[in-house]
This record gives C-alpha cells, structure tokens and sequence, in this order.
C-alpha cells in the first residue's frame, strides 16, 4: 500500500487533466485510510478504531464498446511525452495491489489483520474499476465490440449442473 500511494504521488507530479487529478486524489486518500486501519491492527494486533471503509466510485458505470481509430503505440522517449493515457495506466497498478492483497490474505496468522486485508481487497477492485472507466471514457483503454451472433453464442456457451456426480474419484489409500 505505501508503494501504491507514494507512486500516486509520483504520477500526480505530471497529470494535467482534472478529471484524473480528482481521481486520483479521491482514491489517494481512501487508500490512506485503509492503510491507516490495517497499521493499527497490525502494530496492535487488536481489532481497529475504525474499520475499513467502502469505496464508492463517482464516475458513470457506461463502458464504451467498439474500437476507434488511433495512433499506433509507442513507448515514450521523453518525460515530456508522458500524458494522461500512460499516466492513468500506470495507475492500473491497483489491479497488481488487489492481487497481491488476495493472495496475502491466505497467509496472514492474525485472524484481525487477516480479515481487515480480506475485506480490502473488494474496495482495490473498484478502485481499478473506476481507473478502467476512466480510460475507457477517453479512449485510452477500448473494449471491442462483438457481433451480435458472436454475443448470442457467448451468453449461451454454458449451462447450469444439476444433482450430484454420478461417480466421485476415489482417494487414494495413504502409504504406511
């Protein structure tokens, strides 16, 4: 988490758009908070004075589907090259975060802090959520559109089970 907020910090030195500064600024601070929750409980050891929050994201919830034309990619040559596009990628490192946070979970011996990084893990999915809608809305991040026969076959490729297996595996017998 202290990576994630001093790297917000760094990108923030370079952004021009309100839009991505209000973003990030909202989600720097609620990540803050939810350090500062986790900190206590694992200095502690005890369960929180606060407890971990909701993040709830401010941007519309409509995702633009198709491609648009565009320039092609290329990596930046200079710090002056450095724009929005890259920037609010760069932020997708929330996506690395919620990842790293669910797999941490599992291993954490303090049943407190355990649950504290558990419950956190919901809020960096939106966090990066709110980051994609952001890219989406100005093109940085384009999701294709299928053909509608395309669709259809996809919403029906799978089906529900019912009733049990008719023949489980059989466990092996230990070695003594």
């Amino acid at each position: 988490m202290i990576n994630v907020l001093d790297q917000f910090m760094i990108f923030r030195t370079f952004m021009t758009d309100q839009e991505l500064i209000s973003l990030l600024d909202r989600q720097y601070a609620f990540i803050e908070s939810q350090y500062n929750v986790l900190a206590e409980a694992f200095s502690t050891g005890q369960k929180p004075s606060a407890s971990t929050g909701v993040y709830n994201m401010q941007l519309s919830h409509d995702v633009q589907f198709g491609i648009t034309p565009s320039q092609p990619k290329k990596p930046n040559r200079t710090i002056s090259e450095v724009k929005e596009a890259g920037l609010s990628a760069y932020a997708g490192l929330i996506k690395s975060q919620a990842s790293l946070m669910g797999m941490a979970a599992s291993e954490i011996t303090n049943p407190i802090v355990r649950r504290i990084v558990a419950d956190t893990v919901p809020n960096f999915i939106e966090l990066a959520y709110e980051i994609f809608l952001y890219q989406n809305k100005h093109s940085y991040y384009q999701v294709p559109q299928l053909s509608p026969s395309d669709a259809e076959k996809m919403v029906h490729s799978y089906q529900p089970v019912n009733g049990q297996p008719a023949t489980m595996p059989q466990s092996k017998t230990p070695v003594q």
